[in-house]
């Protein structure tokens, strides 16, 4: 009997210690994950209760919780919406969050454990309780520069402090009205909210930072170029034989150069050379030459398929490590299987631009207390050295060339030394391409990095997106 009666104890200690164990985990381990899980239906409806704090724009609002005359008590309001779509994302009643709204909900809506004290302090002063601010790093006259720039096209800028990782501008396009999302009906939520996921266009997709990803294409060339001549095996003057096509090892596929016959006419073309009038051939053997391993080494360095948040989280970029030699070959001027972000693309030039060292990027400013204390100030992180100082001054020589008298001269600027590269991906037999453009200016203090992306054209990175970064150039330079 006291042994049954031992057994029965047994079990139900070792059931209250696993009772005492998940809910210890899920309310003290899980309670941060719980609370911004986006289908937490009761901390949306608490969230409401209390004003949400705003997102700022060069010390403006361009989200922000106005009263309302409802249950809910504030409604969320965004002003030049679609400019800043992809920046703020959106705040829905019981559909999620996206954008800095979803990554920062718990600092908007007042429920990060930083802001603790300050509700505390509501609850003892019988204060209305409020979210903390953010403010971005965005420039209000880029952002609006970057988004003429696009016009009617179908793709994404993004523009870097080279020397902090502040992002100056991130437009993607084409793009939506989150105010149309952020009604109180949930009828006209959902129905907004299919209406913008089934639309082709794929609006609610922020091309600068995830989706598909793009074929990187020619801008994938100052990857290559960059680990050639760090490595110390090839120099900007290493040549290579300079034929009009060249077939892929092993196969019977052949290719050429964007401009057809060899590249400038010699017997044999330089790394300079090649890129400068971006010519596939010598990239190819200079690819196949440098090897996959050492490619990928210094992709990753400069931070492909690192995880990486802005505070939203980037779709990590691809340079696919393989042994196939003809693989090897294609994906060395941005073919194959490579696939990249234009943040990514945009980081290679800043790195480059900032004399190797590449900054995390960030859309933060600051995150400030309803009291204007700042819970969260600016934060300038590196993220390590994938090419050397000098490798950095080479890229830079290399790359002002190509703006100055290469195949990205539509982005010269009349007394400034912009520093370049154009790329024209094909996706396919018959598919329209997408058109490029990525780099820096000044050359010698660099003030800005950018990429553009442009999405099926049929037109060339030099004719369509070297002009659209021009123009953002310029924003910046005017300043």
């Amino acid at each position: 009997m006291n042994r049954e009666l031992k057994r029965v104890s047994l079990a139900v200690l070792i059931m209250f210690i696993a009772l005492f164990a998940s809910t210890t985990v899920i309310s003290v381990f899980q309670v941060d994950n719980l609370r911004n899980d986006a289908h937490n239906v009761r901390t949306i409806y608490d969230s409401y209760s209390a004003e949400r704090g705003p997102i700022l724009v060069g010390g403006q609002p361009i989200a922000q919780s106005t009263p309302s005359t409802d249950a809910y008590k504030f409604q969320r309001v965004y002003s030049n919406p679609q400019v800043y779509s992809a920046v703020t994302g959106y705040y829905t009643l019981n559909q999620g969050n996206s954008g800095v709204e979803g990554a920062l909900n718990d600092y908007l809506s007042g429920t990060a454990n930083d802001q603790f004290l300050d509700k505390v302090n509501s609850l003892l002063t019988g204060q209305s309780p409020k979210g903390a601010a953010v403010s971005l790093t965005i420039d209000p006259r880029i952002q609006q520069a970057a988004w003429d720039a696009l016009g009617t096209h179908t793709g994404a800028i993004v523009a870097l402090n080279p020397k902090t990782g502040a992002i100056l501008a991130m437009v993607s396009k084409t793009a939506y009205d989150p105010n149309v999302l952020a009604s109180h009906n949930t009828k006209d939520v959902i129905a907004a909210y299919k209406q913008l996921i089934a639309s082709p266009q794929r609006p609610l997709l922020n091309r600068a930072i995830g989706g598909d990803l793009y074929h990187p294409g020619s801008v994938f060339k100052i990857v290559v170029a960059s680990a050639a001549i760090d490595s110390g095996k090839f120099t900007a003057d290493s040549a290579f034989p300079n034929p009009a096509t060249l077939r892929l090892t092993g196969t019977n596929t052949f290719i050429n150069n964007a401009e057809g016959g060899t590249c400038g006419g010699t017997p044999t073309a330089t790394i300079a050379t090649a890129l400068r009038l971006s010519c596939n051939i010598p990239m190819a053997q200079l690819g196949s030459a440098l090897g996959s391993s050492t490619i990928s080494k210094y992709a990753s360095a400069f931070g492909y398929g690192q995880k990486l948040g802005i505070p939203m989280r980037v779709t990590p970029s691809i340079y696919p490590l393989n042994t196939d030699a003809a693989r090897v070959e294609l994906s060395s001027f941005g073919q194959d299987e490579d696939r990249v972000t234009p943040l990514q693309v945009a980081m290679t030039s800043a790195a480059i631009a900032n004399g190797g060292d590449l900054m995390k990027p960030t859309l933060i400013q600051q995150i400030a207390a309803p009291d204007l204390t700042v819970i969260q100030p600016f934060q300038q992180v590196s993220l390590g050295h994938p090419i050397t100082a000098a490798t950095s001054a080479t890229m830079t020589q290399l790359m002002v060339a190509d703006v100055a008298t290469g195949a990205a001269n539509n982005a010269r600027i009349v007394g400034v030394d912009v520093a370049g590269k154009t790329g024209t991906a094909q996706n396919g037999v018959g598919r329209p391409y997408t058109v490029w453009f990525t780099g820096f200016a000044p050359a010698n203090d660099p003030q800005v990095a950018i990429a553009v992306v442009v999405e099926n054209n049929t037109s060339f990175g030099n004719a369509v997106a070297a002009p659209m970064a021009k123009s953002v150039i310029q924003a910046v330079l005017s300043k």
